[in-house]
């Protein structure tokens, strides 16, 4: 397993050169050839970043996804129409920038899902050879996938949802077996959607696919164990947030009913899990990890400015270190910042910043 101090999530900041070429692309004024350069500067320039900043563990930073779950509906047949919103729907909340609300598009799953092309097989090919650091690539949960099928829509292509699921899953799975041939070390899956079910509003939604929020998250979980599969060189890593777009959140709660019920089930070497203010409850939960898995405390935020010090994370370390050792626990952001194209409001330079002090944190606390 994997026991790298300081880790991300996944997404950086979209630089505006890039934000602006993908929209000149879509209007027909930029080729394709001409987008993919700037694309892979981009990427070029988040590795860059991350290595300044004395990260172990790096990404692409998720420069060439719509968002960070775009990939696998980009990347295969069956999921009919869908644009941004089909990832961005709910009610956002914030305290300081007021609530943002998207409404649900009529989203469906139309067809037999057949793959076009490999989701994230790129990605790592791309930066594996562009750095000595550890190359992280996320992956989505398949359950992840529930709001895709429409009961009136869906069903000549898929009787349930459990069986567009099942596809999904399969899917995703064979996308592990292809990263882990090209020669991926750590895989991440991303899933929000259980953090979700402690809000009785998107628990009801869920159980309207059809089951109940404890067969949900059962199933859910079985589905992401079979993506995880079995691969012994390869760490594989589960991260649970409460919503991330445009500095909003979706949820606030503790993992207190989530935490027996994922933490000792998922088959994941480590969790990433959400901390960085009181919306993610306490530390306690944490008594349910077991031994031999890792937790990434998501101590720094991504939603705002504000820059951490490395005294009050260092605290915070330390607390969390009352329930589970310190030699398996390490420091991340939240979340991405930017989990999709909008990305959140704060600089290029407070994510310089932010990346920085997670390293000088773990100076500081394991060395």
């Amino acid at each position: 397993m994997l026991e790298a101090r300081t880790d991300v999530v996944g997404s950086l900041l979209r630089p505006p050169e890039l934000v602006a070429a993908q929209e000149r692309l879509g209007r027909g004024e930029l080729s394709p050839a001409a987008f993919k350069r700037i694309e892979d500067e981009a990427v070029d320039d988040a590795v860059a970043l991350q290595e300044e900043a004395g990260l172990d563990v790096v990404t692409d930073g998720e420069m060439r996804r719509l968002s960070f779950q775009s990939q696998l509906a980009a990347a295969v047949d069956g999921f009919g129409d869908w644009d941004l919103d089909a990832f961005l729907w709910g009610n956002w909340r914030s305290a300081e920038l007021g609530e943002m609300h998207v409404e649900r598009p009529p989203l469906a799953v139309i067809g037999k899902l057949r793959r076009k092309r490999s989701l994230a097989a790129e990605e790592f090919a791309y930066v594996r050879g562009r750095t000595d650091r550890v190359v992280k690539v996320s992956l989505p949960s398949p359950s992840l996938y529930a709001n895709f099928w429409d009961p009136e829509r869906s069903t000549s292509a898929y009787p349930n949802l459990e069986a567009f699921l099942e596809d999904v899953a399969e899917l995703l799975r064979e996308e592990v077996d292809e990263l882990v041939r090209l020669g991926a070390t750590y895989i991440q899956l991303d899933a929000p959607q259980y953090p979700l079910l402690i809000d009785p509003g998107y628990r009801e939604f869920y159980e309207s696919r059809g089951w109940p929020a404890e067969r949900w998250l059962e199933l859910g979980l079985e589905l992401d164990n079979h993506v995880i599969g079995n691969h012994p060189n390869v760490t594989f890593g589960f991260h649970l947030c409460r919503g991330n777009q445009a500095s909003r959140w979706l949820v606030e709660g503790g993992y207190d009913w989530l935490a027996d019920r994922i933490f000792p089930r998922i088959r994941a070497d480590r969790l990433l899990l959400e901390y960085d203010d009181d919306r993610s409850g306490t530390f306690a939960p944490l008594r349910s990890i077991p031994d031999g898995k890792l937790v990434v405390l998501g101590l720094v935020t991504t939603k705002a400015s504000r820059r951490e010090t490395v005294g009050e994370l260092v605290e915070r370390i330390r607390e969390a270190a009352g329930y589970v050792p310190l030699d398996r626990l390490a420091l991340s952001p939240q979340c991405g910042f930017a989990s999709s194209v909008v990305g959140n409001a704060l600089s290029s330079e407070d994510q310089r910043a932010k990346l920085r002090t997670i390293v000088e944190t773990a100076a500081a606390v394991w060395t």
